[in-house]
């Protein structure tokens, strides 16, 4: 075993919170107002949880979990999230202590602006064939949030939540540069292996 996959292992992630703050329509999972989530980690959704929900809320849950701050939140450590289904209800996501406590760090200001990370989205292998011809070296500049032109969809699905994590400041420690995340693998058959990397 690689010393990277043995650091990978030992890796554990921290609990986390969705506490639903507003209501704008029916909700099939019938979660009303003060309804609290706790997921065990951003891998291990409680039982029943609404698929809808973890496709807007796992970015968050991710980048929480790898040390995100969101500068336009009271507590940076938090973000709120919307429902894809119609905007019905708004989420806040929190990170949670090893007592179950929110960790709560205070922002120092209220930002004047977005501030845009310099990221690099690059082709660290390939493992079969790949419909747009990627190959390793590859490479595209993404500012912020924006999308690569014309980037297969599929990759970026899978690679949005690496792009939104680094954009807001998470480090992945287990890796040899903490602002870099490597091996994120296509959904096509793995067919291609990504690295992305926020550019100091």
């Amino acid at each position: 075993m690689d010393e990277k996959k043995e650091v990978s292992q030992k890796v554990t992630f921290p609990k986390l919170k969705l506490t639903v703050l507003e209501i704008r329509g029916y909700c099939y999972h019938n979660y009303k107002i003060g309804d609290e989530l706790i997921l065990k980690d951003f891998t291990h959704p409680p039982e029943d949880f609404c698929l809808g929900l973890s496709q807007s809320a796992f970015p968050c849950l991710y980048a929480l979990t790898f040390g995100a701050k969101f500068p336009f939140m009271e507590n940076t450590r938090s973000i709120n999230v919307t429902c894809p289904d119609n905007a019905k209800l708004t989420f806040k996501v929190e990170i949670l202590d090893d007592a179950g406590n929110v960790i709560v760090e205070p922002r120092a200001e209220k930002p004047k602006g977005p501030n845009p990370k310099q990221l690099e989205i690059e082709v660290q292998e390939t493992c079969g064939h790949c419909t747009f011809g990627y190959k390793p070296g590859d490479k595209w500049q993404v500012k912020g949030l924006k999308t690569p032109p014309e980037f297969c969809g599929a990759a970026y699905s899978v690679l949005f939540p690496v792009l939104f994590a680094l954009n807001f400041g998470a480090k992945f420690t287990f890796e040899e540069n903490e602002h870099c995340k490597t091996g994120t693998a296509c959904p096509d058959g793995g067919h291609m292996k990504f690295k992305v990397r926020r550019i100091e």
